[in-house]
């Protein structure tokens, strides 16, 4: 499965989530890569401090931030269970390549009307990308939130009345995802029952179910 994150928005934590969801995967014995295709590099920076500080690798990152990602993400996903893509903001032509290769899309978004809104190109370039691969499956996921927040809520409600659904898993607003970025860890490798572990486990799971 080829797995895309992207919003055209920036800062709602796509390579956060895509750094988890390879990394749970991984740690579940799948074989992941994970394609940087943002060209400020995040997840290939911090695939390098981990280097830096001496941890095992998990899954490969490999640097891929051009249009051609929808021809080459399929050959990488020969070699592997898991393809994940962490996509790039406001850069529509990287987009679409990586809409063509996906077989799923999450679009993460926060807890704000505004991130709704900035979320419209984004589907627009979704409802292109289904005319030539009608079989692309997309969610919305819920993130950085504060889970018992009324707006949080009211989002979660505005979300569950479109198209794409809303993934039922939202991802709180933690400090250990800060910590995580910082020294090339995830946040079940810092303490495996926390509350982000286990919501990112919860979310890669039900990624999993959602597979073609």
């Amino acid at each position: 499965m080829i797995v895309a994150i992207l919003n055209q928005k920036g800062g709602v934590g796509k390579t956060t989530l895509a750094l988890h969801l390879a990394g749970q995967w991984a740690a579940e014995g799948k074989r992941v890569t994970l394609i940087d295709a943002d060209p400020q590099g995040s997840a290939l920076d911090w695939s390098q401090q981990r280097s830096r500080e001496g941890r095992p690798r998990l899954f490969g990152v490999v640097g891929l931030a051009r249009d051609t990602v929808h021809r080459e993400a399929p050959e990488l996903a020969r070699d592997v269970d898991h393809v994940v893509i962490d996509g790039p903001p406001r850069v529509a032509s990287l987009m679409r390549s990586a809409l063509l290769a996906a077989d799923l899309v999450l679009v993460p978004v926060q807890p704000s009307p505004f991130d709704g809104w900035a979320s419209a190109e984004m589907l627009t370039l979704l409802t292109e990308a289904r005319i030539y691969r009608p079989q692309i499956v997309a969610r919305f996921v819920l993130n950085r939130c504060g889970v018992r927040t009324v707006i949080a809520r009211d989002t979660a409600e505005t979300l569950a009345e479109h198209d794409p659904p809303l993934l039922p898993t939202t991802i709180g607003q933690r400090v250990a995802f800060a910590d995580m970025a910082q020294s090339g860890r995830l946040v079940f490798e810092a303490e495996q029952d926390s509350m982000a572990a286990r919501e990112i486990a919860a979310f890669a799971a039900q990624v999993g179910r959602l597979a073609p």
